[in-house]
């Protein structure tokens, strides 16, 4: 680094700055740089003059680059935090979303009268959605399904870090899954195979995004198979894209669900949408 003296904390944000990183994004990596992720950016704030050493300084900038080519920050930190719990995640798994908590407070809202309720998260992923209805629901009898064996890994690992006891199934969906269940939740793919967006989530997992030429071709398996492992009452909720919401409503009433309906997300689009199966047919 030539004879200059080594950048503070806050002259390395301001680099990343200039390198056109969000601010926040750029706290979460110095954090990881400097071995503190669990600091919170009121850490650098209070350290901000703190000098920043030469390899520290350049694994920093290494990490900033690789975020803004597109890398997802939970990526490169292996860190994500969701409904409160400290998750690991890589990129066998998708990065989660913090407007899939919108799911996971409306499945707690369907099983809330219920005592052990048996409930089973689809496409878990990261196993975020499970674990954190486990977190909320010790008595609940959680199952998390994935059809990636990778996917599973990196679930199981954060359950047994976490200490959640939520069981596992590799399975496509639910074929081969034995309910009934109280609650089926989702976030399955949903994007179109077409769709341009695609292309800025190279780094994410392609098998966990899209679905189909219309994005709803997974959504339409589910559907498909809920009926005959929900309880009569029990609730089928997924996510789904911001566009969908209607699509989705048609694809619950077709195939018999009542009380369908959707739930908005934290910028108020309809993201979630769900019925009820009926206690009489």
């Amino acid at each position: 680094m030539n004879n200059t003296a080594s950048p503070t904390l806050a002259q390395a944000l301001a680099q990343a700055h200039t390198l056109g990183l969000q601010r926040i994004d750029a706290q979460l990596l110095l954090l990881h740089a400097v071995g503190r992720p669990d600091a919170g950016r009121a850490w650098l704030l209070a350290h901000d003059t703190d000098a920043l050493d030469e390899t520290t300084h350049t694994r920093f900038i290494a990490l900033c680059q690789r975020r803004v080519a597109g890398e997802p920050v939970a990526y490169l930190t292996g860190r994500k935090e969701f409904y409160g719990l400290p998750l690991q995640v890589d990129a066998r798994v998708l990065d989660p979303r913090p407007d899939t908590e919108t799911l996971v407070d409306w499945a707690l809202e369907v099983i809330a009268p219920l005592t052990s309720p048996r409930v089973v998260d689809l496409g878990t992923g990261s196993g975020a959605i499970a674990l954190a209805l486990q977190s909320q629901r010790a008595d609940a009898q959680m199952l998390a399904v994935d059809a990636s064996a990778d996917a599973l890994a990196v679930a199981q690992a954060n359950a047994a870090r976490l200490g959640l006891p939520v069981q596992f199934q590799q399975a496509n969906w639910l074929m081969g899954v034995e309910g009934p269940f109280d609650a089926i939740v989702s976030n399955p793919p949903y994007i179109a195979s077409a769709d341009p967006h695609l292309a800025a989530l190279t780094h994410e997992p392609l098998q966990a995004l899209a679905s189909g030429a219309d994005g709803l071709e997974d959504i339409r398996a589910i559907v498909a198979q809920a009926p005959t492992h929900l309880r009569p009452g029990g609730w089928l909720l997924l996510e789904h894209g911001y566009d969908q919401a209607d699509a989705v409503q048609e694809l619950l009433a077709a195939q018999g669900f009542v009380r369908v309906q959707s739930r908005n997300d934290l910028a108020d689009i309809a993201r979630c949408t769900g019925g009820q199966w009926p206690t009489v047919k």
